[in-house]
């Protein structure tokens, strides 16, 4: 017997349980897609549980991506200021603020509505978001996430629900296996860890692999150094790369030769032996800032 729990209904009825998603999913013609990697979360109690790991706050402007039928939204709008939420599916996007005035109405009107590719948000209506909480699909996971990072600066607090093995590598520390770009990357803009597992029955349909939330607390102080994140990204991109080769090989390319490549690691203090999943966020930051001039 399996010691998971079933999906709840939602004793207050404002959130939306399995019957209400399906029923939703059905009048409206939608069939979750893998090409949008969406899978619904149909258990009331998993949302609150984001919303309480998120340590959502009453003053909170959240922006949520990828809000499907609206399960996290309305738990989100239960506990924020507001919620505005990023939708690129036309369907969907057209439905939600008809279930927010229907289940919550007394919130309605802290609730906006984005119809775009969160990839492509510039600007979100409203006051400056302070956190940011998404289920987000595997194949882009990493891409908004870092996006919107980059872009709304006034996010505080993360807290994202992705594959596991995506919240192994964004969680990881130099030296693990699967420590590479996103580590490194997610780690200029926030102190990074895993904050919780997600069983797979409490989505529909149920994936093929467990999830995980990670919790993102953006850094006091930005990374300190004279390069542009852009120059630090670039090591980043050239040293993983190639991952087997030490950074003396890997580095070449970006250095214009091996022996710049050394040059620059040398005045960073870092080993030309090292590899790149041994060093951190600072180490990287320390080898642009010493690419030799062209």
């Amino acid at each position: 017997m399996s010691s998971s729990p079933s999906p709840s209904t939602d004793e207050s009825g404002s959130l939306l349980g399995p019957a209400d998603i399906r029923e939703l999913a059905a009048a409206l013609g939608v069939r979750p897609t893998k090409q949008r990697g969406q899978n619904f979360v149909i258990d009331a109690n998993t949302v609150r549980r984001i919303v309480r790991t998120a340590e959502v706050r009453p003053d909170d402007v959240v922006v949520e991506v990828g809000p499907g039928l609206g399960s996290l939204t309305l738990a989100l709008l239960e506990a924020a200021d507001r919620v505005v939420a990023v939708e690129i599916d036309d369907v969907l996007a057209a439905a939600l603020p008809s279930t927010i005035a229907a289940r919550m109405p007394e919130r309605a009107d802290r609730f906006s509505l984005v119809h775009s590719d969160a990839m492509h948000v510039q600007e979100l209506p409203g006051p400056d978001p302070t956190a940011l909480v998404a289920n987000l699909p595997y194949n882009v996971a990493v891409p908004v996430l870092l996006h919107m990072l980059d872009r709304f600066p006034s996010i505080e607090r993360t807290l994202v629900m992705v594959q596991a093995e995506v919240a192994d590598r964004l969680a990881a520390r130099p030296g693990n296996k699967v420590y590479g770009v996103p580590s490194v990357k997610a780690n200029w803009y926030a102190e990074v860890k895993r904050a919780g597992a997600i069983g797979r029955n409490v989505f529909w349909p149920a994936p093929n692999v467990d999830s995980g939330l990670v919790s993102l607390v953006r850094r006091d102080k930005p990374i300190e150094t004279t390069a542009t994140k852009e120059e630090v990204f670039a090591v980043v991109d050239a040293a993983f790369a190639q991952r087997r080769k030490t950074l003396r090989a890997a580095l070449a390319g970006w250095a214009g030769s091996a022996a710049a490549a050394e040059t620059a690691l040398v005045a960073a203090g870092i080993s030309p032996q090292a590899r790149g999943e041994a060093l951190t966020v600072h180490e990287f930051a320390a080898i642009a800032e010493n690419k030799p001039a062209v």
